[in-house]
């Protein structure tokens, strides 16, 4: 008779958690991801431009692009540091949810190896007793030739 591993329902939570760490670890991977693309294309559209000026005007439209530039680029610098927290933050959680799972793992496996053990030798027992009572019950009244030197 299998004995079946009396924590499998926490084990099967464990995995749960597990799967849910690594699904917000991804996603904090696709946010860090995301705002490094956007941060590219802002620095390389900023780079970009390179148009001197004719007027006055056109001067201070320019200057006040790149202050808006600058400031966005700000943001984005502060949203990637957040991100960047946010994902040491996931990947703590999923490396936590990661090694409950793994200890319950590793309760299964001892769990299995020791029902096995037991199963072997409860199986050897009543191998041994089948082996003993067998002996024990070999007819003795067989006829037997007489050896030379013998008499009848």
């Amino acid at each position: 008779m299998i004995r079946h591993f009396p924590l499998a329902g926490l084990l099967r939570l464990r995995h749960l958690q597990q799967d849910q760490a690594a699904s917000d670890l991804a996603e904090a991977n696709a946010r860090v991801a995301a705002n490094e693309a956007r941060r590219g294309r802002a620095r390389s559209a900023l780079s970009a431009t390179s148009i001197t000026p004719d007027t006055v005007a056109a001067m201070n439209a320019m200057a006040a692009a790149r202050s808006s530039s600058r400031s966005m680029l700000a943001d984005l610098d502060a949203l990637g540091r957040n991100n960047a927290a946010s994902l040491g933050e996931a990947q703590a959680a999923f490396d936590a949810a990661r090694a409950e799972a793994i200890a319950l793992e590793k309760l299964e496996v001892r769990h299995h190896e020791t029902a096995q053990a037991e199963e072997l030798r409860a199986e050897q027992i009543v191998l041994d007793e089948i082996a003993s009572t067998r002996w024990h019950q070999e007819p003795t009244d067989t006829p037997t030739s007489p050896e030379k030197g013998d008499s009848e």
